[in-house]
């Protein structure tokens, strides 16, 4: 879909730098009779990729996810209302892709990255609680399809 006011579209690498620093996101999914589910989540983008930590004892997004792998992860930042003219300053990037439970060394990876995000100064006890917690834990793997960018910057 094209977007409608161009003047507001910025540069993909904008999108990734959003990305990157975001405190949070919110992933879309949808069921099989599709209804959609959108639920915040804390990330982190790294490589190309988005993971998302989650419990593994399933729920409705899990669900969601092995019946359907397309989603739609939206990060908004750099809000500053203008209340004078009735508008908003803003930053939002929309990413479009594919949703999959990874394992293995790509489990840590996923992990790690978002340790090293929210946790910088807890590396050292944060591995160890990771060491303790990673079989009760999925990690998802977001696949980056299309980054949608807009933002009022004045």
């Amino acid at each position: 879909m094209e977007m409608r006011r161009k003047d507001r579209e910025l540069s993909v690498e904008e999108g990734k730098e959003l990305l990157k620093n975001g405190e949070y996101g919110v992933l879309s999914t949808a069921d099989t009779c599709n209804q959609p589910y959108g639920i915040p989540l804390s990330y982190a983008y790294c490589n190309d990729i988005i993971y998302i930590h989650c419990t593994n004892q399933g729920g409705h997004k899990l669900k969601n996810i092995k019946e359907n792998s397309k989603i739609s992860f939206t990060v908004v930042d750099k809000v500053e209302r203008l209340p004078n003219q009735f508008s908003t300053k803003y930053m939002s990037v929309i990413v479009f892709g594919r949703i999959s439970i990874v394992n293995d060394e790509e489990k840590n990876k996923g992990i790690q990255s978002i340790l090293f995000k929210y946790s910088p100064d807890f590396i050292e006890s944060g591995m160890k609680y990771i060491e303790k917690s990673i079989e009760k834990i999925h990690i998802l793997k977001i696949i980056i399809d299309k980054i949608s960018t807009k933002g009022r910057k004045r």
